[in-house]
């Protein structure tokens, strides 16, 4: 018996009308830098674009300071300086209709707030970390057991060599003995690095030999952990700290004390809903803020400088 078998739709494109009832969501990079700022004290609303921040220098330490009977104390000198943070307007929105409300099964205004907020802490952690980006001293591994020093703020070598932990020992010596780099907290520094700098230090035959007699699981759990007197956070967020060097060797990042980076803010982020338009078809949701970064101590000079840049040309 013969059969002639036909198509239900013979010309066309096949359509699914089924949708999943999950709204489902792209993962978000993690960001870091904000938490590692410090606000302004005394800034906000109605004290104009621009913060001027009073800088205390230090006394030099005399070759004696014994007295003499009769004799009047010796005077020092101590210098004030001054740094400027200039504020700016941040913000975003995403337009929607009411039509897109009212035909899709999903909230559609929640999602998107989510979202602009998301957008915000990244955008945020980017400003944070440009800020972090303007210290003068950078530090530019370019091998094993080698690495370059660059204090006008430019590096002007490639790297050739991803972080180990003979660069976090001549990082660290340097913040204290050289910089006298007050510490983040207690008597640690603090370094902010891209996924690929943490995993040179993890493969580094010295900090594994180091962490099987003292934190065994931290290669388990993926955590470098307390190094040198060095506390690590680790992040993904490219346009905060990218991969640099030759043939992306390098997982950049920033190692620092405290008082490193000052937030001045005059409108702190949040959501706004623009008034609807077109007899309210036309609407729209917008973070918006007024603030900005900056680095306190923009010198390289001992004493002054909290923050060392591992980078490439």
């Amino acid at each position: 018996m013969a059969f002639t078998w036909t198509y239900d739709a013979p010309a066309g494109v096949y359509k699914s009308h089924a949708m999943s009832r999950k709204l489902y969501e792209k993962a978000l990079e993690n960001t870091k830098f904000m938490s590692f700022i410090r606000p302004v004290d005394g800034f906000g609303r109605k004290k104009g674009e621009t913060i001027t921040l009073t800088r205390l220098g230090t006394i030099a330490e005399p070759t004696s300071a014994t007295l003499m009977e009769n004799t009047r104390i010796p005077e020092d000198t101590i210098a004030l300086s001054t740094v400027a943070i200039t504020v700016s307007e941040y913000g975003r929105a995403v337009p929607f209709n009411s039509l897109a409300e009212d035909l899709s099964e999903f909230d559609i205004e929640n999602p998107i707030q989510n979202r602009l907020m998301e957008q915000k802490t990244l955008v945020l952690d980017t400003a944070a970390a440009a800020a972090f980006k303007t210290a003068k001293i950078c530090y530019i591994p370019t091998g094993l057991a080698a690495g370059t020093w660059d204090t006008d703020g430019t590096a002007s070598t490639a790297a050739t060599a991803n972080w180990n932990v003979f660069h976090v020992e001549e990082i660290v010596d340097y913040l204290y003995d050289t910089l006298l780099a007050p510490p983040w907290v207690d008597e640690d520094y603090m370094a902010i690095v891209r996924t690929l700098g943490l995993r040179g230090i993890k493969r580094d035959t010295a900090w594994e030999q180091w962490k099987i007699y003292t934190t065994p699981e931290a290669k388990a759990s993926g955590e470098v952990g307390r190094l040198e007197r060095l506390r690590f956070v680790q992040t993904n967020h490219n346009n905060a700290l990218g991969k640099v060097g030759t043939a992306s060797v390098l997982g950049e990042g920033v190692v620092f004390g405290r008082d490193a980076v000052a937030m001045a803010e005059v409108l702190t982020p949040e959501l706004r809903a623009a008034i609807p338009a077109d007899f309210g078809r036309s609407k729209s949701v917008a973070w918006y803020g007024i603030l900005a970064f900056g680095i306190i101590w923009d010198t390289a000079n001992a004493g002054e400088a909290r923050i060392v840049r591992v980078t490439s040309s």
